[in-house]
């Protein structure tokens, strides 16, 4: 049940981030968003994952691996779109 409980967090956070990838592929255009915030986030999920594959934690993991690739293409587009 607590791992279905972090999936479901981990999930339901990670699904934010959909709306504004999608947004600004089809603006191409990332004016909004913050280098140094997304810069920050980035490295902070990327410390959560490692965190989460040292302690073997399936949750954070798997949400904190989907919401990279989120951040990742959030941080390429703020940089390609300049």
């Amino acid at each position: 049940m607590v791992q279905i409980l972090g999936l479901t967090a981990g999930l339901l956070t990670t699904i934010a981030f959909l709306p504004q990838v999608v947004k600004t592929w089809k603006m191409r255009s990332a004016k909004d968003l913050s280098l140094s915030t997304f810069s920050l986030f980035f490295v902070g999920v990327t410390l959560w994952f490692i965190y989460g594959l040292l302690m073997n934690d399936t949750p954070i993991i798997v949400t904190n691996a989907c919401t990279l690739v989120f951040a990742g293409v959030l941080l390429f587009f703020k940089l390609k779109f300049k």
